[in-house]
């Protein structure tokens, strides 16, 4: 009974640490929509960010406020990172805390751990039943009865808190008139397999770009400053600026018409670049991003809907990347519909299959 009422009390910090960062990401990205030349001085930010991980960084009990005010500073001045990734980093650390005050067993505290996580995921995408899984399936861990029951009870008490406290999650459009055909079903198949290597593909950008600018510039300043510097260079040579932050807008629109594929392009590098320099945030949301838009651009080579594409691409990416297939199928259930079961669950596990297959056979041509 000790650790239920734990978990339920990691997921009301969870909802309110997420509701409070979800709230002031929303006045963020609006006050940087509005004042477009904030863009240019990410560099500067960079320099500050960078300033505060050689301060209070590496400090535990500073970590959330750290990440909190890191993350909106990389929002609030263009870059092209997540959100996600904070909020169960401020979960965990409120649970963190937490346990230093009430000194649970090493058990209990592991447990607790990954309630955090999942309560963190679930209440910042607006899907608890992925909450549930979402930390376990990460880390790799063994799932038991206590570790279930405290991740469900602490995923729903953080969803519940979001909705009393009015969290801002946005809406996304259902398909509609799902054919489950044998046409369809190859069709999703083989967008499954593009989303998986896109995924791998994105990986491994994002660490020979982190390997790159670590062994160029050693010192965190100093790479935020020129992973800043460039950003902003490739934000005014693409011109558009439609990559800056989050891109939800643009992730909206493609469900209803064909992205083309520079948005999967060019969101895939500035995101990878943005989070290789040491910018904060996170890369679900990119990451969503990425797989909305392959999805809805693949619409026109496919006999499938871009909504159907893109509502499929829209966990499936994620699900490739952070090896949490259960909770992104559950994801797309939660935010799409239980028409969408078997698909979700077939673009997920077949993504995953694939990025982790062009993992190893990456690793064996290098071996």
């Amino acid at each position: 009974m000790r650790i239920i009422s734990l978990s339920a009390l990691v997921g009301v910090l969870a909802g309110i640490t997420s509701t409070l960062f979800l709230s002031s990401l929303s006045g963020i990205t609006r006050i940087r929509q509005a004042e477009p030349l904030l863009i240019w001085f990410l560099p500067v930010a960079g320099l500050l960010i960078g300033w505060l991980t050689n301060r209070i960084g590496r400090n535990k009990n500073w970590e959330g406020p750290f990440v909190f005010s890191s993350t909106l500073l990389t929002h609030l001045f263009g870059g092209s990172a997540g959100r996600e990734k904070t909020a169960v980093q401020l979960s965990t650390w409120a649970s963190d805390q937490l346990a230093g005050r009430l000194k649970p067993a090493a058990e209990e505290r592991k447990t607790l751990l990954l309630a955090a996580m999942g309560a963190g995921f679930g209440s910042a995408v607006g899907a608890p039943w992925a909450g549930v899984v979402f930390g376990m399936e990460s880390l790799g861990s063994k799932l038991t009865i206590k570790s279930f029951f405290s991740c469900l009870v602490a995923s729903f008490c953080a969803s519940l808190t979001t909705k009393v406290l009015g969290a801002p999650h946005t809406v996304y459009p259902a398909p509609h008139f799902i054919s489950f055909s044998l046409k369809t079903i190859l069709s999703v198949g083989a967008s499954a397999v593009c989303f998986g290597t896109l995924a791998f593909c994105f990986k491994e950008t994002l660490q020979k770009l982190e390997r790159f600018l670590k062994t160029s510039f050693p010192t965190v300043p100093k790479r935020l400053f020129v992973g800043g510097t460039v950003l902003v260079a490739l934000y005014a040579w693409e011109g558009s600026y439609r990559y800056v932050g989050l891109g939800i807008p643009l992730i909206q629109e493609s469900f209803y018409q064909t992205s083309p594929f520079t948005d999967v392009f060019f969101k895939a590098f500035f995101t990878a670049l943005t989070l290789a320099s040491g910018f904060k945030g996170g890369e679900f949301i990119p990451l969503v991003f990425m797989g909305t838009t392959l999805g809805s651009y693949l619409s026109q080579w496919l006999p499938v809907s871009s909504n159907l594409l893109g509502a499929l691409g829209f966990a499936a990416v994620f699900g490739a990347v952070s090896r949490t297939p259960w909770a992104c199928t559950l994801v797309t259930i939660e935010l799409f519909g239980y028409p969408l079961t078997l698909y979700g669950f077939i673009t997920c596990f077949l993504a995953f299959r694939t990025c982790k297959y062009l993992g190893k056979s990456a690793k064996r041509h290098i071996d």
